[in-house]
């Protein structure tokens, strides 16, 4: 708010920098919903002092106070296809509701230079935080929203600049194929990994999960056994009919790295007979609950989507600059899978 003419109007974002908070917080504290979120009343007193200082109208039901605001709660995220980045936008749509903001988010394909250019279109809408979601280099779109003094924080695949949350990819990937392992009677079964991009840190923190996991069986894992194929369904199915041929069928043991994946492999099993996966088992990291239905069975992973998005609320609403925490969200075992009878 001006105090004489000239002078640029105080933001939240002066109240947010004056006492060292997020102007998410500022935002729940100046319209008086504090309370619900777990906000102490030592900060919600200290803003309220800083708001009077600069000159800020506190009377929590003024419509100038709402209207100095955009209330606008921004991710972007890959695309829509699948549960997992389907289930993180609606947990965070509706979290982002609850606390009394309007969720705009937007899908970039995987493109960077789409990525990069939807961020610059929300900031400059004045988003009041951003959620940057399955980005493998998020650190230049932490950077921007740092220069626009606007917290962000990544879901999914982590970055340098900004806290994450992501999946414990290692440890789903060790329970996951410590699963498998103990259905096989093979003593040196053979297990192949399909799936993911190389380098890329969800598909080789799986890869490593699921290496300790043989490792301790005294199985080893060689490169070949290894399919970066990538998240394409059509790439996929090309890898696991090229695997399935090169073998002279299915290997003992088969980890799926995501549902997209999975799909991909799905089209080809389409055309296998059903002694095909007599004594081979398959896993996905990703659920569906309609592979119930399939012919086959297959034990899955769930990625906690909702404890994932309540976590990134978590640290928008106690956002430090210069704090970068880490969170690793343990996954779930899928419901078990039930053969559907023929």
């Amino acid at each position: 708010m001006a105090t004489a003419k000239g002078q640029r109007r105080s933001t939240i974002y002066d109240i947010a920098t004056a006492t060292g908070t997020s102007p998410a917080t500022v935002s729940m504290v100046l319209n008086g919903t504090w309370q619900r979120y777990r906000i102490s009343e030592a900060t919600a007193t200290r803003i309220l002092d800083a708001a009077r200082t600069i000159g800020y109208n506190v009377n929590m039901k003024a419509r100038g106070l709402r209207l100095a605001r955009s209330g606008l709660a921004g991710m972007i995220m890959p695309h829509y296809r699948n549960r997992f980045f389907a289930g993180l936008s609606e947990t965070f749509e509706a979290g982002a509701r609850a606390r009394g903001f309007c969720p705009m988010v937007v899908s970039t394909q995987r493109k960077p230079e789409t990525e990069r250019e939807v961020v610059e279109r929300l900031l400059s809408h004045q988003v009041e935080f951003l959620f940057i979601v399955g980005v493998a280099n998020p650190d230049p779109l932490n950077e921007l929203c740092s220069a626009a003094n606007i917290p962000c924080v990544n879901i999914d695949l982590p970055g340098a600049n900004a806290p994450s949350v992501v999946t414990d990819n290692q440890g789903g990937a060790r329970m996951l194929t410590d699963i498998l392992l103990d259905k096989i009677a093979a003593p040196d079964p053979s297990f192949h990994f399909l799936g993911g991009v190389a380098g890329e840190y969800a598909t080789e923190e799986r890869i490593a999960g699921f290496s300790q996991a043989l490792a301790s069986r005294g199985i080893a894992l060689p490169e070949t056994h290894i399919h970066r194929c990538g998240y394409w369904p059509p790439t996929a199915r090309q890898s696991i009919e090229h695997l399935h041929d090169k073998l002279g069928g299915l290997p003992a043991g088969l980890f799926i790295n995501s549902i997209t994946a999975f799909e991909g492999a799905v089209q080809f099993f389409r055309a296998l007979p059903p002694q095909a996966f007599e004594g081979r088992f398959i896993g996905c990291f990703d659920w569906d609950p309609f592979a119930a239905f399939l012919p086959f069975p297959v034990t899955m992973l769930r990625q906690n989507v909702e404890a994932m998005i309540e976590q990134g609320f978590s640290y928008i609403e106690n956002y430090r600059a210069g704090d970068h925490p880490l969170t690793k969200v343990p996954p779930q075992l899928g419901p078990s899978h039930v053969k559907v009878p023929a």
